[in-house]
């Protein structure tokens, strides 16, 4: 009774990736009540509640550890035919991954172009902040992940990339407007200030550094797009902390000043990944990890 039936496990992820029975039911191509008592036995095997049946359904803490396993299950299976030569579907290898958008925006999509075309990869990417990536290979959502965090997801590995810097920038017109010649530890936490999105801390972190204690000013702009939020910067909408990669262009134009080099803050990047013997998911790390090289600090 120890063994968890392939097919059950497999079911359980459809309904998670479906979002609901009947979807899965489709996706199948068996009835709702067959996906229904398929779930309903796995739990009864495990002796525990696998799905939360909400709309869409959410996997239990348990039911993440069943994703997970079934996801892994299949990218072996996969890899497995195609090294025994055994025809397939013919879809392609698909790998999942957790990416930040500032990475997004800047270095991280021409590394994936570097993945050999013979691999047949395609790429799902869900794009969350560094600091939460993690949940989501916790989850069973994704098989690898650009994170901040150095300490592994049970079942992963860890490979540092590297240092994301970001400057505190302003347009020269905000600059000299809203911030003056005062001291900046003065100035600055009054100062409108643009934020990825709720998540963000990185502006909150300077000016705490800068005054030892206080936050950004209360007129905070949200911007959640990478490049709009640098765009919003460079309008005058308020200062934000800029990627380099992105500020280094505006700073050759004229269009952003950098308002303390000396405070630039750096945000360790690691990737994580499954530990699994998949060539498409090892290919993909190593020209992560090159290109990274290359973009970050070390």
């Amino acid at each position: 009774m120890n063994e968890l039936p392939l097919d059950q496990v497999r079911t359980l992820l459809a309904v998670v990736d479906e979002g609901t029975f009947d979807a899965a039911a489709a996706a199948l191509h068996v009835t709702p009540s067959a996906v229904s008592q398929r779930v309903k036995a796995l739990e009864q095997r495990t002796g525990r509640v696998l799905l939360l049946r909400t709309k869409p359904v959410r996997p239990t803490d348990s039911g993440q550890v069943v994703v997970r396993f079934a996801r892994q299950l299949a990218r072996i299976e996969r890899d497995a035919r195609t090294e025994l030569g055994l025809a397939d579907t013919g879809e392609p290898a698909r790998l999942s991954i957790a990416v930040n958008a500032d990475s997004l925006a800047t270095w991280f999509l021409p590394a994936l172009a570097e993945v050999p075309e013979d691999l047949r990869v395609v790429f799902e990417l869900h794009r969350e902040d560094q600091d939460h990536t993690t949940a989501l290979l916790r989850e069973g959502v994704v098989m690898a992940a650009v994170t901040s965090s150095p300490d592994p997801v049970t079942g992963c590995s860890v490979r540092t990339l590297g240092r994301m810097r970001y400057l505190p920038m302003a347009s020269p017109d905000f600059a000299a407007r809203r911030l003056g010649d005062g001291l900046l530890r003065q100035t600055l936490p009054n100062a409108p200030v643009v934020l990825f999105d709720r998540r963000d801390d990185l502006q909150d972190r300077l000016t705490r550094k800068l005054t030892h204690g206080r936050g950004a000013g209360p007129r905070r702009h949200y911007v959640p797009s990478s490049e709009s939020f640098v765009e919003a910067v460079a309008a005058g909408l308020g200062w934000g902390m800029v990627p380099t990669a992105q500020a280094e262009p505006h700073l050759r134009a004229g269009t952003l000043v950098d308002l303390a080099p000396e405070h630039a803050i750096d945000v360790p990047l690691f990737w994580q990944q499954w530990k699994l013997d998949s060539p498409a998911l090892a290919a993909t790390a190593d020209v992560v990890a090159k290109a990274a090289a290359a973009a970050l600090n070390r």
